[in-house]
């Protein structure tokens, strides 16, 4: 399972990425994100959700670990 550490950082860049053009409030940031806190978690998108996003677009094209690599190193280039 992905470990996310819940910085918020993947939700307040989403202009980096046109296929979460539909959560960008204009700015940047998701149109969930309130205190920095998922307001929709538990009925968040399936691209928010890491592990079932691998399994429903990305089990084809990378292993779990490559994916999961991808992931933690986008995650430190949102957090600089």
């Amino acid at each position: 399972m992905f470990a996310c550490d819940g910085c918020g950082a993947c939700c307040k860049n989403l202009d980096k990425s046109p296929i979460y053009e539909d959560l960008n409030r204009g700015d940047g940031v998701c149109k969930y994100l309130i205190d920095n806190q998922c307001s929709v978690y538990e009925n968040r998108p399936l691209l928010c959700r890491v592990d079932e996003s691998y399994e429903a677009f990305f089990k084809q094209i990378y292993s779990l670990e490559e994916y999961y690599e991808l992931n933690y190193t986008m995650c430190a280039k949102l957090k600089i």
